[in-house]
């Protein structure tokens, strides 16, 4: 299941919201309405892509590979995965515009069970034979790094949400993304300089 490109470092974290704030559901104050909807609920966030643009979110691998000592920019519910771990990082683009960019942590056995189209949402992966999901958001945060930069064509920092996946109580995996500004246009402006 490797892919033999090289996987972008994780951006760096600029701010973060308290685990507690964003497990209770409150985030930030300063967040919008939409945008509490699009960051910290349990929604898919490729459904949502799909729904705001109307186009079909098409997913770009940029990386997938065995990932043995995960480094210390990795969310804290990474640890809680039996390893070995599989790391998989992807762009999620809406007709011409790349409004995410993903990465998950996987066990290596639950990788090889839901992962067979690399290419596909992980939602659609998981979902298949309507199966039930428990999605918790656990962290909040702004993060930058240059590579996004250029992808997104705009400024950072950028904000960001990581989240687990359970199923019958045990856990799937770890999911972190990176939202584009460009959603702006459909959820309205967001303050990313201010914390």
């Amino acid at each position: 299941m490797n892919s033999n490109q090289t996987p972008l470092i994780s951006p760096e974290l600029v701010w973060e919201a308290p685990k507690e704030s964003v497990l209770s559901g409150k985030g930030h104050e300063k967040l919008p309405g939409p945008w509490q909807l699009m960051l910290l609920g349990d929604g898919s966030p490729t459904r949502n892509l799909k729904l705001l643009t109307g186009h079909e979110v098409a997913v770009k691998l940029i990386s997938m590979g065995l990932e043995n000592n995960p480094k210390s920019k990795v969310p804290e519910e990474v640890k809680e995965l039996e390893p070995p771990l599989l790391r998989r990082q992807v762009w999620l683009t809406c007709g011409e515009i790349t409004l995410a960019w993903a990465e998950s942590w996987w066990n290596y056995q639950e990788a090889e069970k839901h992962l067979q189209n690399k290419n596909q949402p992980i939602w659609k992966s998981l979902t298949q034979g309507r199966s039930e999901l428990f999605r918790e958001v656990d962290g909040l945060a702004l993060v930058n790094a240059d590579w996004l930069k250029l992808e997104f064509k705009t400024e950072g920092p950028f904000w960001s949400r990581h989240y687990r996946f359970f199923r019958q109580q045990k856990e799937l995996t770890v999911i972190r993304e990176v939202f584009n500004p460009e959603l702006e246009k459909w959820l309205g402006p967001i303050p990313r300089k201010a914390f």
